[in-house]
């Protein structure tokens, strides 16, 4: 015998489709609803008898009698109700149908059919679907790699709730089980549809909902379980979520590995993975991958062994049970919850992150502008920013917690129980080291998207002092325009400092970061895409930008030194540059950075992330500025000490250089014939670190080097100066290779501080032939960018912004003064040119 069997009705069909308004909107023929079959009409469907239909508002209608002949537990009608005055204000629960189910051995139960119980108006009104029935529709997942325009904001739900399409299902419980002689349908005062009946042989409730419990799926062969991620499950008689994939590495692995709180390695592969089923005991679970079905299982028997093994397919119940739990992250040193990033995980590495946050941010794509704010993804993992406090479910049995705040607190990386019944978990994070207290504090110097609030929570997450938060366009995109005030935003303890300034851009000249800004700089953006709008015209450069913002008393910071490479030679040459910045740890990076200090051009160096989506943390790539424990910490004073150059960039460690004793950002000055100086540099880091290394005019000219990694490094150097120099420390992977972080960049784990001066007979002073002509170059090659390419409105045609007669002259002047100002240098040395 069938699980479900239809019923015929066509012999007592006696409307068509035309019963309804929309003669489209009813579905015939054989149809599945829920995963259960049914029968409307004939099939094929004829049209024009294919219903059971009352129109009931005359009160004339005669019932209707289906004979069944049949035995069965469960009776599962497809109706809807097509009329209705509830917005009339006529109260729900009125009796719009009654079936009479008649039993052979004489037994009658009268069912009454009620407005929002049994059935409900379609289409429905907005909230007011049936208490006791289904839509035909079930809850299902948006597309998962595509979708509509329109949809964009709705796929990151990934869910779309059931609406009916035509008719609602309800389900009958036949007590006994015996044999039913036939159903009446006995109509009331409103137009009603029966469109289906089906008798159900299995002791399940056909229709009742179960809450959903993990499954850890793995592919047998070595073929499928390689192949690049695009696996979809399919339940019929219940949901599945989309499935992910589950880390390589298992748990003891995961565990004792020297990244703690900094994720790990992504699984882009097929296998493992997991998937979330909600499903009656007998549904079919069908699992493919790149469209092929590798298996299908069914889901009562798997919940009851536990496992199910096919050829190319093993299925692994995960779900032991879980509780809700609220969980406390203390300050070891105050005893009191301090803000952080936390990931809680199954042995398996099924994440079951906190509530309100993702188990997986942005279906693990790209978040480009999306889903970016309270999460973060590094490689697997995502991590909750929260205050020191959250709640949610948590897995019965052993969980591992993954709890990390920045670069001063030690991660914490453990396993832990979860017993049933317990509702409260307490973790301890210790501060290893406290730069604050030694009047250091940390700022990221580059973020995109995240609004003033967030930013202020992930910065306490990661517990870091300022965000530079920056406003600006792609292309007709504009973003924090809301966020910019023209102060900054100061958190209640003084701790944490959010700015939104800007960050103005050209294409091929460059970009520009303003700090504390009053004003805004307009345009934000100049010259047509990727940055300023389709057809824009050469407004302004960044020489311009810079003025206007050193006239409000801000800073200008070049950002991803050099590029894009036009005008940062300019703003360099002009001294319109307080400092620049590193975003990569890559050769070219530094030899440019290199290339201006052996020009004797001081330029202090910070650390920033750039980011724009969900899978950058803040302050992966920070500037720890030196305030001093002698003048208050705010956003002015930490501006002034970038300014002075006493910072060092950090993507992990900690790192400190002295010479004779000096700092960064310090100029020593030596007698005309030179000396010899003591170098003293330091590096710590919560990540493993491998080299650290002296640096002199770009060469390396001492290191160490520990194989297996260490927590800490040392140097100690005396080195002969002859001439004019500077010196700096830097410290990372592997003969400083870039080791990779897990963030979506995948930027090295280093550090490098600014460099300490170094002046001989008279004041700092340092010039490099070859690095004059570069710029000269690149001044060359802009005015000819924007004489020949850029794109400019018609003569007289236009009054621009600024308030100059000529707008070529405004535009070239600052490129023309930088030109001057190296042939002056190149003068002073005799050099011609």
């Amino acid at each position: 015998m069938k699980d479900y069997e239809t019923i015929d009705l066509s012999g007592c069909c006696n409307v068509g489709n035309t019963f309804f308004d929309n003669p489209e909107t009813p579905r015939l023929g054989a149809q599945t609803f829920h995963g259960l079959p049914f029968l409307i009409g004939q099939d094929p469907p004829d049209a024009r008898r294919c219903l059971i239909g009352c129109c009931g508002g005359d009160g004339t209608a005669s019932p209707v009698t289906i004979p069944i002949g049949k035995a069965a537990r469960y009776v599962i009608f497809a109706h809807t109700l097509l009329e209705t005055k509830m917005e009339e204000g006529e109260p729900i629960g009125r009796e719009v149908a009654a079936y009479v189910v008649k039993l052979v051995d004489g037994e009658a139960h009268r069912l009454t059919i009620r407005e929002r119980f049994e059935v409900a108006p379609v289409p429905t009104l907005w909230g007011q679907q049936a208490f006791l029935a289904l839509p035909d529709l079930m809850d299902e997942l948006m597309p998962r790699y595509e979708g509509q325009w329109d949809a964009a904001g709705r796929r990151q739900s990934e869910t779309t709730g059931a609406n009916p399409m035509a008719y609602y299902v309800w389900a009958w419980q036949n007590e006994g089980g015996g044999e039913i002689e036939s159903i009446t349908l006995e109509p009331a005062d409103r137009k009603f549809v029966l469109a289906a009946i089906t008798l159900g042989h299995l002791e399940e409730h056909p229709l009742r909902k179960v809450a959903k419990r993990e499954v850890v799926i793995s592919l047998n062969k070595d073929g499928d379980a390689s192949e690049p991620f695009d696996m979809a499950v399919e339940v019929d008689r219940g949901v599945a979520t989309f499935p992910f994939s589950l880390p390589k590495e298992g748990a003891d692995t995961f565990v004792k590995d020297g990244r703690k709180g900094w994720g790990e390695p992504e699984n882009k592969q097929s296998s493992p993975a997991y998937v979330e089923i909600a499903a009656r005991r007998s549904a079919t679970v069908t699992v493919k991958n790149k469209g092929e079905q590798l298996a299908q299982i069914n889901w009562g028997k798997l919940q009851e062994d536990g496992k199910a093994d096919t050829p190319r397919v093993n299925f692994e119940m995960a779900d032991n049970g879980r509780n809700w739990v609220h969980v406390k992250v203390i300050d070891d040193e105050t005893g009191k919850p301090v803000p952080c990033r936390v990931h809680f995980r199954s042995p398996k590495g099924i994440p079951y992150q906190p509530h309100g946050h993702h188990n997986q941010v942005n279906r693990n794509l790209n978040s480009w502008h999306q889903d970016i704010g309270g999460d973060l993804k590094m490689g697997q993992i995502s991590y909750a920013y929260i205050d020191g406090t959250c709640q949610g479910w948590l897995p019965r049995g052993e969980v591992i917690v993954d709890v990390a705040r920045g670069f001063e607190y030690e991660p914490v990386r453990q396993k832990l129980t979860i017993k049933p019944g317990q509702r409260a978990l307490e973790l301890r994070l210790k501060r290893w080291t406290n730069m604050n207290a030694a009047g250091w504090y940390s700022g990221d110097s580059h973020v995109h998207f995240l609004g003033d609030r967030g930013a202020h929570r992930e910065a306490q997450g990661e517990d870091l002092n300022v965000v530079n938060l920056l406003a600006s366009q792609w292309g007709h995109l504009f973003t924090n325009t809301e966020d910019f005030i023209g102060r900054p935003s100061v958190s209640d303890d003084g701790a944490t400092i959010v700015y939104c300034s800007q960050e103005n851009r050209q294409h091929l000249l460059g970009h520009l970061i303003l700090w504390g800004l009053k004003e805004q700089v307009s345009p934000w953006c100049s010259d047509g895409p990727g940055e300023a709008e389709l057809g824009g015209n050469m407004e302004i450069t960044m020489s311009r930008w810079a003025d206007q913002c050193r006239a409000q008393g801000g800073t200008v910071v070049i950002p991803h030194l050099p590029a894009p490479n036009g005008e940062p030679a300019t703003l360099i040459a002009t001294g319109r540059a307080d400092a620049v910045e590193m975003l990569i740890q890559g050769g070219y990076q530094h030899q440019e950075y290199y290339r201006y200090l052996n020009c004797g051009y001081k330029l202090p160096l910070v650390g920033g992330t750039d980011k724009m989506s969900s899978d950058v943390p803040v302050g992966i790539y920070r500037t720890y500025a030196h305030v001093g424990n002698d003048q208050p910490f705010n956003y002015d004073n930490w501006c002034q000490a970038v300014k002075a150059g006493r910072t060092f960039l950090s993507g992990g460690p900690i790192i400190d250089i002295k010479v004779n004793g000096v700092g960064v950002g310090e100029t020593i000055k030596l007698p005309g014939n030179g000396g010899t100086v003591e170098v003293e540099a330091t590096a710590e880091s919560i990540i493993p670190i491998y080299s650290l290394q002296i640096v002199q005019e770009g060469n390396v000219i001492a290191s160490t080097e520990v194989k297996k990694g260490a927590r800490r490094l040392e140097l100690k150097e005396k080195v002969k100066i002859e001439s004019h120099s500077w010196l700096a420390a830097r410290c990372g992977g592997p003969k400083y290779e870039p080791m990779p972080h897990y963030d979506a960049w995948g930027r090295g784990i280093f550090a490098h501080t600014s460099p300490v001066y170094l002046a001989v007979g008279g004041d700092w002073w340092m010039f490099d032939e070859e690095t004059a002509q570069y710029m000269l170059t690149l001044i060359d090659g802009s005015v000819e960018y924007i004489r020949h390419t850029a794109a400019h409105h018609e003569h007289d045609n236009v009054t621009h912004h600024h308030t100059h007669h000529d707008h070529q002259q405004f535009l070239e002047e600052p490129f023309h003064e930088a030109a001057a100002a190296i042939h002056r240098r190149m003068h002073q040395l005799g050099i011609k040119h």
